[in-house]
C-alpha cells in the first residue's frame, strides 16, 4: 500500500473515531428568546422537556430571556412554547458605520508622518490619571485581543453571537470581517506604541455584533447584562439604529443599567447634519450620548486670485499628501502628455485607482477627480501592489465644471494654499432632539474625525461618532480613578457642567441639539468644585393657546469645602419669552440646592416648532452655560420610523412587523410599489389602534402576496387631521 493510501486510510479511521458530538456542534445555531414570567423556571422546563436544546445563559437583570443553542430543527420547537414572547435572530442593530481616513499601517508613527491632520486618543488626556483599576465594558464587534497594544489590558469578555467566551473580531473565514470593536477599545485603553485615553484601564469586550457588524437588539441587551454581571464600571456602545424614540427596548435597558450605578456612553449616530437623526439607544434619557467634533485641520486648496477661484481638496484614501509648492497648469486627462500638470478627470465607471495611474503615467504631478453627482463623495486609490505616487484629490461636480470652462478658453495655472479650519461639529454627527420627550441629544461631544487606533494587523484612522464615544468612556475611566465615590449623576453632571460650547464663525454658540453642552474637558471635570445635575433645560412642548409657564428645578451641588455664590445672567425680557430666575444664590460647602428656572411663553406671538438657546450662570467670574429647548405647539419631527418586516424565526408561514410611532395616530397604511417604475402594486398592511412607541404584530404569509423587492410607502394619518409619508425598502422572501 502506498504512503498516500495509508495516509487516506488513517484519516478515514480518525474521522470515524470522532465522537458524534463533534458533528452535532457543527450544525448548532444560537438564539436568544424573550420570555414572560421567571426565566429560571423556564430554563428548568426546557432542560427537562427538551434535552437537545442547551440553555447557555439566563437573563433577568435588564430583560427576561434565555440564550439557547441547538440544531435548527430543535430550536423550531421553542416557537410553540406559551411563555416565549419573541425569538430574536433577525439583524436589527449594527456598529455605526465609520469611514476610514487612512490605510492600515504597522506603526502609528508612520501614520502620523503620512497625515498631519490625524488625531491620537492620548491627546485628550492632560491629567495625571490613567484609568488604573477601572473596568470598561465594550459592547461591539469583539476585539483583537492578540493585538500587541490591546493584549495587556484585555481581561475578559463574551461572544453573544456564538454564545461562547471568545469575543474575537469576526475573521474572514467566518463571514464579513470586522475591526470596529478593536478600534473603539484602542481609543479607550490601548497601551503600547499607541496610547488610549485611559491606558491602564481594563477592557472587557462583548461581541454583540457579528459578521459585517450586524446583530440584534437583544444580543446588545444580553451583552449589557453580561457586563453588569462581570462588574464593569462603565459601558461603551458605539452602535445604534435609526429609531428616534426614548422607549425603544435597548434604551430601556440602558436606563436600567444606569439605575444600577453604571455610566453608559453611547454614540449619537452618523446620520447628520439633519435634525431628528439621533437613533436608539442614544435616545435613552439616562445615557450619556456623544456627538462627534471635527478637529482643526490644515486643508489644501487650489487658488487663482484674479479669477477668484478657491477650491478645497479632499484627498482620496491612499493618496500621498498634497504638498505642491509651485504654480501648475490644469489640463484634461485626454491630452497625450500631462508632464508638469494637474490632471482634471471626470468620475465615471473606471475605478479611481486606474484613473489616477493613467494620469501618473502621462507625467501628471497631481490629479483632480470631479464628481458626477451634486452630493459630496469620498474615494480611494489604495493598492498594495503599485501605489499611486502623486497626490489625488476629489472635488465637486460644480468645481470640476468651473475648471473645464476656464481651460477651454486659456491655460489656467493654480497655486496650492493651506487653510486652517476651526473645531466644529462633524457634518455626519447625528442631531437631536429626541421625539416624544424632546430631550437634547447629544449630551456632549468629543473628537470624532481622523482618529488613529488599533485594528487587526495594525493601526488605522477612522471617523464617526463611534470614535467620539470611546474618548468619553476613557474620560469616565479617569474620573472613576480620580473620584471613586462619585455617583453616575455626579460623573455626568461634572462632564456637562465643565464642557466648552463650540461656536460658529460669528462666535455664536452652535445649537444645543448639535453639541449638547459642548466639548468634553477631562481635567476640568475631575477638578470641578461645582456640579450641575442635568444642566440641559428641556421644557417640553407648549400647548396653551395663549400663554404657558413651566418650571425646572435645577440641582446645583457645591463639592468644595467653602461656600460659593452664583449669579444668573438674566436674558432680556421679550413679549413672547420671559425668564424668572434668582439674581444670585449661595450654596454652603459640600451642600446641594434646588434652583427654580421658570419660563413663560406667549405661544401666539412665537412661531411653531423648536426653540433653543443658552442661559448663563456665573460661578464668581467663571461662566457655566446651560442649553435649553422647548417646542411651541408642534414640531416637524418624523411621525413614524424603523419599519421592520421579515419572516418570523423558524417559520415559513408568518411574517412579523414593527413600526415606531411618535405622535397620536388614527391609522397607518403600508403600500408597496415597484422600486424602479414606482407603479403601485398592492397594500401590505393597514393598522388601527396605534400606540405611541413600538407597534408590533404578525401577518400570515398567504396574505403578504408575491415575493420580491418593493418600495414601501408608509402613510401616517394623525389624530389632528394631518397626513405624513415615509419610504423604505422591503424584501419579501419566496418559497425555500
Amino acid at each position: 500500500m502506498s504512503l498516500q493510501m495509508r495516509l487516506i486510510l488513517f484519516l478515514f479511521i480518525l474521522f470515524l473515531s470522532l465522537p458524534i458530538s463533534v458533528f452535532a456542534e457543527l450544525e448548532k445555531e444560537s438564539v436568544i428568546i424573550e420570555v414572560e414570567g421567571d426565566p429560571e423556571e423556564h430554563k428548568e422546563y426546557i432542560e427537562k422537556n427538551y434535552p437537545l436544546v442547551e440553555v447557555v445563559a439566563v437573563y433577568q437583570t435588564l430583560f427576561n430571556g434565555l440564550a439557547l443553542q441547538a440544531k435548527p430543527k430543535n430550536l423550531e420547537k421553542m416557537d410553540s412554547l406559551e411563555f416565549v414572547k419573541v425569538i430574536h435572530s433577525v439583524q436589527k442593530y449594527e456598529a455605526l458605520p465609520s469611514k476610514a481616513t487612512s490605510e492600515v499601517f504597522q506603526s502609528p508613527l508612520k501614520l502620523e508622518n503620512k497625515n498631519r491632520n490625524l488625531v491620537f486618543p492620548s491627546e485628550l488626556n492632560t491629567t495625571d490619571y490613567t484609568g488604573k483599576g477601572v473596568k470598561v465594558g465594550v459592547i461591539d464587534t469583539g476585539i483583537d485581543y492578540e493585538h500587541p497594544d490591546l493584549t495587556a489590558n484585555y481581561k475578559a469578555g463574551y461572544d453573544l453571537v456564538d454564545l461562547d467566551d471568545d469575543p474575537m473580531e469576526t475573521l474572514k473565514e467566518e463571514g464579513l470581517p470586522t475591526l470596529h470593536g478593536s478600534h473603539v477599545s484602542g481609543i479607550i485603553a490601548a497601551n503600547g506604541d499607541l496610547q488610549g485615553v485611559a491606558p491602564d484601564a481594563d477592557i472587557y469586550a462583548y461581541r454583540a455584533l457579528g459578521p459585517g457588524g450586524a446583530g440584534t437588539s437583544v444580543q446588545v441587551i444580553a451583552a449589557m447584562e453580561q457586563a453588569v454581571e462581570d462588574g464593569v464600571d462603565v459601558m461603551n456602545l458605539s452602535l445604534g439604529n435609526t429609531v428616534n424614540g426614548p422607549d425603544y427596548p435597548t434604551s430601556v435597558a440602558v436606563n436600567r443599567a444606569v439605575e444600577l450605578g453604571i455610566p453608559v456612553v453611547i454614540a449619537n449616530g452618523n446620520s447628520g447634519p439633519d435634525e431628528w437623526t439621533v437613533g436608539a439607544p442614544a435616545t435613552a434619557s439616562k445615557a450619556l450620548s456623544v456627538g462627534a467634533s471635527q478637529n482643526p485641520l490644515e486643508v489644501p486648496y487650489l487658488s487663482e486670485r484674479l479669477k477668484k477661484i478657491a477650491i478645497p481638496l479632499q484627498l482620496m484614501l491612499g493618496s500621498v499628501p498634497w504638498e505642491i509648492e509651485k504654480s501648475l497648469p490644469v489640463e484634461k486627462i485626454e491630452e497625450p502628455s500631462l508632464q508638469g500638470k494637474i490632471a482634471l478627470v471626470p468620475r465615471g465607471d473606471v475605478p479611481f485607482y486606474e484613473l489616477a495611474k493613467k494620469a501618473e503615467k502621462k507625467g501628471a504631478e497631481a490629479v483632480l477627480i470631479y464628481n458626477n453627482e451634486d452630493k459630496p463623495a469620498q474615494g480611494s486609490i489604495q493598492s498594495g501592489e503599485d501605489p499611486v505616487k502623486i497626490p489625488v484629490a476629489m472635488i465637486t461636480k460644480e468645481e470640476g465644471e468651473l475648471l473645464l470652462r476656464h481651460i477651454k478658453r486659456e491655460t489656467l495655472y493654480l497655486d496650492t494654499k493651506m487653510a486652517n479650519t476651526d473645531v466644529t461639529i462633524a457634518s455626519f454627527s447625528s442631531r437631536g432632539p429626541v421625539t416624544v420627550n424632546w430631550d437634547i441629544k447629544p449630551d456632549i461631544v468629543a473628537p470624532g474625525t481622523n482618529i488613529v487606533s488599533t485594528v487587526p494587523d495594525g493601526y488605522q484612522a477612522l471617523q464617526g461618532t463611534s470614535m467620539a464615544t470611546p474618548h468619553v468612556a476613557g474620560v469616565i475611566a479617569l474620573i472613576k480613578e480620580a473620584r471613586p465615590n462619585w455617583t453616575v449623576e455626579q460623573i455626568y453632571g461634572a462632564l456637562e457642567t465643565t464642557a466648552t460650547p463650540l461656536v460658529n464663525k460669528e462666535d455664536a454658540f452652535l445649537k444645543p441639539i448639535e453639541q449638547g453642552t459642548g466639548m468634553v474637558q477631562p481635567e476640568k471635570a475631575i477638578d470641578t468644585d461645582v456640579i450641575i445635575h442635568n444642566p440641559k433645560l428641556v421644557f417640553g412642548d407648549i400647548q396653551a393657546a395663549y400663554k404657558e409657564t413651566k418650571t425646572i428645578h435645577l440641582t446645583v451641588e457645591n463639592v468644595s469645602d467653602k461656600d460659593q455664590t452664583f449669579s444668573f445672567d438674566i436674558p432680556n425680557k421679550e413679549k413672547w419669552l420671559h425668564w424668572n430666575v434668582p439674581k444670585t444664590f449661595t450654596i454652603e460647602a459640600n451642600q446641594t440646592k434646588e434652583i427654580p428656572v421658570e419660563l413663560s411663553v406667549t405661544s401666539s406671538l412665537l412661531e411653531e416648532g423648536l426653540h433653543q438657546g443658552w442661559l448663563t450662570i456665573y460661578q464668581e467670574d467663571e461662566p457655566i452655560y446651560l442649553p435649553y429647548l422647548f417646542v411651541n405647539q408642534k414640531a416637524e419631527n418624523p411621525k413614524a420610523m424603523g419599519f421592520e418586516f421579515s419572516l418570523k424565526p423558524f417559520s415559513n408561514d408568518a411574517y412579523s412587523y414593527g413600526l415606531y410611532v411618535t405622535d397620536p395616530t388614527e391609522r397607518i397604511e403600508v403600500n408597496l410599489y415597484h422600486p424602479q417604475t414606482l407603479m403601485y402594486n398592492r397594500r401590505l398592511l393597514e393598522l388601527e389602534e396605534i400606540d405611541i412607541g413600538m407597534n408590533e404584530g404578525e401577518i400570515e404569509k398567504k396574505e403578504v402576496g408575491e415575493p420580491g423587492q418593493y418600495l414601501a410607502v408608509i402613510t401616517i394619518y394623525l389624530e389632528d387631521g394631518r397626513k405624513e409619508n415615509y419610504e423604505t425598502m422591503v424584501y419579501i422572501e419566496g418559497e425555500k
